[in-house]
This record gives C-alpha cells, sequence and structure tokens, in this order.
C-alpha cells in the first residue's frame, strides 16, 4: 500500500473442474424405483413420526428385512433423518436390517425360545438340532420369552408358534408355513356373550352419570386394588394422580408383557378381551382421556388380531364413545415393560427409560398427563364395579386377602395360568394347582417373580406370595410369573441364563446395567466365581442403574449365590 492509495488483491476467476464434475448431494440418496416401492406399500397411511415403528414393521413384514435402501425412502418420506430411522431400527430384536453388501437372509427364520423355562426344557438341544438340519436354507437362531412358557420348549416360525416343539413338529410348522397355511385365532367370548353376561353396564352407566368417577376411585381404595404388571402401585392413587394434572390426558396401556415366565395378559387377552377392554374405556372415561394406546408386544401376533377385530366392534356399536384407540405393535424389547420405555416406543423412538421427575402421570404421551395401566389391571375392574369391594378382597390365605393370578412354568405337571387365593405358598401353588412335580423331578428351588423376582430354595417354599411378604429375602413377586425348578438343574445354569437375558435386553443408556451385566456374564462363565467381584458388581448395578431392569439383574445372581453357595465355588 502507498501513501494516499489502498490496493486489493482481485481473485482469480474460477477455472473448470476437473471431469467437468458436476456438484453432488451429500448422503445417501433416495432409490426411484425403491422409492415407488415404498410409497406404494405406505399409500395413504400417515407419515407422522410416531408411527415409524408401525411403518417399519409394515415393510419388514412384505419384504422380510429392512434394506438400508427402503430405510433411506422411509426417511424422507417420513422428513427425518435416516440416522434416526437407522437408530430405531437396529434397537429392536425384531427387526432385520440388512446393509448394502450383505446377503439377503433365507425367507424363512426359525427362533428357538432360550427364555429360563424353555432352557429348562431342552430349548438348547432342539436349537443344535434344528441348526444341523437346515443348515443355510433357513435361519435358525434364539429369541427371548416368548410368553408361551407353559409350553416350552417354544419356536416361533414369523408369525406361527409351535409350543412344546420337537424337530419334527417344527418340521411340520415349516412346511405350512412354505405353504401359507392359514394359522387359526384362538376362541374367545364375543362381544354378544359379553353384554349378555352384563359386560358394559358399569361403563354406560358412568357415561349416564349414574355412577361417577369419584364414586369407583373410591370402591377402587376400598378394594385395595393395585397394579397387577410387577409394582403393585394403587389403582385409586394413580388415577387420582392423573387428575390432579389440568388435561388433554391421554391413556396407554401396557400389553407388552416380556417378563420371562409370565403369560397372564395373553391368557385374559385371548379369552375374554371385552372385559379388559370394558375395564380401559372405564377407566379413560375417569381420566377424560383424549385418546388410549395399547402398546401390544409383537410376540401375540393372535391377540393383536383379536383386539383390532374387537376395537373395530366396539367403534360400529358405538361403545368406545368415540374415542380413539389406537393398537401399536412392539418390536421386540424387554425394556418397554417400563412405563417411560414404553412411551418412547410409542412416540416411534427407541425405548430408553425416562429420567424421573417428572413422572408420566404428569408428563407422558406426547408430553401429556398419561394413565398407564397393565392389561390384568384393567381386567379387574369391571368385576370390582359390579360386585363391589368385598367381594375382591374375600377370600387369601396366611393373612393376605383377595386373589391372584399366577403364570406357573417349569417341572411342574400342570404349568398354566391360576387364579388362586391371594398368599397361597409356592409349594400349595405347585401341590393344588400345577398337579405336583413332574414325574422323576424332585422340587428344589423356584422363582416367585420371573427373571427379575429373585429365587428362594425349595425349603423357602411356605411364604405367602403376595405384595410385601417376599422383600425381605431379596425377591419380590412382581407380575406373579413362578418357575419351578428341580434337582435336575445346573444353578449356574440358571443363573448364566438369566444374567444373559439381561444383558441382552438392556436398552444400553447407562453404563451400570450396559457394562454390568456384560461384565457379570463374562465372570460367571468361569468355571469358579469371583463372590466377591460379583457382589460389588450386583451392588452397583442395583444402586446406579436407571431402571428396573439394571437394578433388578443381579437378583437371580444374589439368591443362588446367597442360598446355593456349594454349586457356584
Amino acid at each position: 500500500m502507498t501513501a494516499g492509495k489502498m490496493t486489493f488483491a482481485v481473485p482469480k476467476a474460477p477455472g473448470k473442474r476437473k471431469n467437468n464434475a458436476r456438484y453432488q448431494k451429500k448422503g445417501r440418496q433416495v432409490d426411484p424405483a425403491a422409492a415407488r416401492e415404498i410409497s406404494a406399500l405406505l399409500g395413504d397411511r400417515s407419515r407422522q413420526k410416531d408411527l415409524l415403528i408401525e411403518h417399519l414393521h409394515l415393510i419388514q413384514d412384505t419384504y422380510g428385512f429392512l434394506s438400508v435402501t427402503h430405510l433411506t425412502v422411509l426417511a424422507a418420506e417420513m422428513r427425518m433423518a435416516l440416522a434416526e430411522v437407522y437408530e430405531v431400527a437396529t434397537f429392536y430384536h425384531n427387526f432385520t436390517v440388512v446393509k448394502e453388501g450383505d446377503a439377503v437372509p433365507p425367507a424363512i427364520t426359525i427362533k428357538v425360545c432360550d427364555s429360563l423355562s424353555c432352557e429348562m426344557a431342552g430349548a438348547m438341544k432342539l436349537k443344535q438340532e434344528l441348526a444341523a438340519k437346515y443348515g443355510a436354507t433357513i435361519h435358525v437362531t434364539h429369541s427371548a420369552c416368548m410368553g408361551r412358557c407353559a409350553e416350552a420348549p417354544v419356536v416361533r416360525i414369523k408369525d406361527r408358534y409351535v409350543g412344546t416343539a420337537t424337530s419334527g413338529t417344527v418340521e411340520a410348522a415349516v412346511t405350512a408355513e412354505k405353504k401359507n397355511a392359514p394359522i387359526p385365532t384362538p376362541e374367545y367370548m364375543k362381544l354378544d356373550g359379553y353384554r349378555a353376561a352384563g359386560g358394559f353396564d358399569a361403563l354406560e352407566r358412568l357415561r349416564k352419570g349414574s355412577l361417577n368417577a369419584a364414586t369407583i376411585i373410591e370402591t377402587l381404595s376400598d378394594a385395595g386394588h393395585r397394579g397387577l404388571g410387577g409394582a403393585g402401585f394403587s389403582h385409586a392413587l394413580k388415577l387420582n394422580s392423573v387428575l390432579s394434572v389440568p388435561g388433554p390426558r391421554y391413556m396407554a396401556v401396557n400389553a407388552d408383557e416380556s417378563e420371562p415366565g409370565t403369560f397372564k395378559d395373553r391368557y385374559f387377552m385371548n379369552s375374554n378381551p371385552h372385559q379388559f377392554l370394558e375395564g380401559m374405556l372405564i377407566a379413560a372415561e375417569i381420566v377424560e382421556a383424549e385418546a388410549i394406546y395399547i402398546f401390544l408386544r409383537d410376540e401375540y401376533p393372535e391377540t393383536a388380531q383379536i383386539l383390532t377385530d374387537c376395537i373395530a366392534t366396539l367403534a360400529a356399536e358405538k361403545l368406545d364413545g368415540g374415542r380413539p384407540i389406537y393398537l401399536r405393535r412392539g418390536a421386540g424389547a424387554y425394556i418397554c415393560g417400563e412405563e417411560s420405555a414404553m412411551l418412547e416406543s410409542i412416540e416411534g423412538k427407541r425405548a430408553l427409560p425416562r429420567h424421573k421427575p417428572p413422572f408420566p402421570a404428569h408428563v407422558g404421551l406426547f408430553g401429556r398427563p398419561t394413565l398407564i395401566n397393565n392389561v390384568e389391571t384393567l381386567y379387574w375392574l369391571p368385576d370390582i364395579i359390579h360386585k363391589g369391594p368385598e367381594w375382591f378382597q374375600c377370600g387369601g390365605r396366611h393373612g393376605s386377602k383377595g386373589f391372584r393370578s399366577f403364570s406357573l412354568s417349569g417341572h411342574v405337571e400342570k404349568p398354566g395360568v391360576y387364579l388362586t387365593p391371594a398368599g397361597i405358598t409356592a409349594r400349595e401353588l405347585i401341590d393344588e394347582f400345577g398337579g405336583g412335580m413332574k414325574e422323576g423331578h424332585e422340587f428344589r428351588a423356584y422363582l416367585p417373580g420371573g427373571a427379575s423376582g429373585g429365587l428362594l430354595p425349595a425349603s423357602m417354599a411356605d411364604i405367602p406370595l403376595d405384595f410385601g411378604t417376599l422383600e425381605m429375602h431379596g425377591c419380590f413377586i412382581g407380575s406373579a410369573a413362578v418357575i419351578v425348578l428341580s434337582d435336575k438343574d445346573d444353578m449356574k445354569m440358571v443363573a448364566r441364563n438369566l444374567m444373559r437375558f439381561f444383558e441382552d435386553e438392556s436398552c444400553g443408556q447407562c453404563t451400570p446395567c450396559r457394562a454390568g451385566t456384560e461384565k457379570a456374564l463374562k465372570l460367571m462363565e468361569a468355571e469358579y466365581w469371583d463372590r466377591e467381584l460379583l457382589t460389588e458388581l450386583s451392588a452397583v448395578m442395583r444402586e446406579a442403574s436407571i431402571c428396573g431392569l439394571g437394578q433388578a439383574a443381579p437378583n437371580g445372581l444374589m439368591s443362588i449365590l446367597k442360598h446355593f453357595p456349594e454349586e457356584v465355588q
């Protein structure tokens, strides 16, 4: 620069790009052929974000898997980032994502349940037999509990299930699947039969004003009615908590019973679905819910068909009161049993538990106050209203009042769902309802509340099975899933099976659960267990995990260390 003058560098004219290269859009581009396929498949369905999981199911049901090409189109259709769609698709066990260059999976996949009841019934041996038999022509893999523990071992082939499975019965099911043979829907009480028995009377009285919400809540309180999904929270208090926050409000029903050993909700929905639906509509009426979402586990396709038909009938008969009822399909994630994780899944996201507070009763589905109930909790609501709190509390044993429904499985003659007096003991349950132990098996131990409820020896089988009776022994009744073990079972196998389940089902959000279950399982694979380290690790998981999954994961391990120390040296 000279005095009084300023000079500026003049940029050179842009040169010609090599090879006449044109600007390319960043990221994965939509394939036109795939775009036509997905657009036709979705049709006029809404593209709102909370339907992401529903649309993923639709694509997988049609093509047998989820290709990245189709996921790219779906992301564009729903105006979402591909990363959002991909992370949801890869989070859930029942989705099969195929990357570019990967082999397309066989048309048929055989899933062998490896839950505790099924492993005790020979599932691992069956899986090996099937893998050897079918080789690469059919994909044979494992699956978590399928909610059919009374028929262990269980195998799933798409939506076809084989109970008490053998190599021969699985082969017959594969043939049926290849022929696209129809799958029968279970017989259940239809609407006319239910109404003839007084069904929907309570709901209609509530709507007409001859019965009011406050009276129902008081009745539930007098009956001592509690949530029957595992936590046992007072139903009356839950209703009042939701009502304490101004609307609009929603209702969510947790029908995703994924606790190994639990299948009672499936029984109620498959046998008398209208009683459950009436209880649901009564609860929704009480809190003035604008809409109802039923979250049903993917492993219950026959139940999905029953509920779909029943919901359509309710709408046609105007019994739904004009209130929308949405049936949402889970995708294989035990963590959805945690209420806030279920809400995340309904919203079309990964099922990661939310930090509390705020609690879902105040800030729940789509940020609105939400009433969350388990299926069985709602199932008993019409009966309690009709028959009164005294009826619900009548009976009971050993100081308990009322009744409980148990899912009984394991080495008993007659596994199944049983309605029993509350406070019944495991020994009484086995002898009076389960037909005793299977021939050649001696009662040795039992799980009173599924995989997360801990384990007790047969010498402690006279403890009443009810809320508040097992906690002092490091166990809880939870969803009342009783799994019976015998002298033929290896306790190390039992502990590994339970921890493997929790390690596989951890959502991965918090380190104590994600890393703790993995580390515990590695330590348990050793011939000799480091009791001190396992105990310390269990304490960290219990104290520091975000939700009940990580907090309950060590229960089975610690029970076995306590009651069967000689087997884990």
